[in-house]
């Protein structure tokens, strides 16, 4: 399923965030993130979910998404299975989950 373009709108909210397994919690952590995939993107006001993990760095996981603003990304955080998924961190992660807020361009509408 491929996202759809046209829904998302100039100057979307994204995130890029990585994390990184601790040594010999990979397996778990991949474990653990996996299910978000469906629940992240069943919810509506996510535009786009990608997890992914380094093909050279098994255990450096790293997450882009969109949302049409900051306010629907600060809801998505509240959600029971994002602050489930943050309380298990400090068993599988190494560190915390670094992040980067971005803003999406979409091409000029004609």
């Amino acid at each position: 399923m491929s996202p759809n373009y046209a829904a998302i709108p100039n100057g979307a909210y994204s995130v890029v965030a990585q994390v990184r397994a601790k040594r010999g919690k990979e397996d778990a952590l991949r474990a653990a993130t996996l299910p978000l995939i469906d629940l992240v993107r069943g919810d509506p006001k996510n535009l786009v979910y990608f997890f992914q993990e380094d093909r050279a760095k098994p255990g450096h996981f790293v997450f882009y998404e969109v949302f049409a603003s900051q306010a629907d990304f600060d809801a998505h955080n509240t959600m029971p299975y994002v602050k489930a998924w943050f309380a298990k961190l400090p068993e599988l992660a190494d560190g915390g989950v670094d992040v980067m807020r971005m803003t999406v361009f979409t091409a000029p509408r004609q």
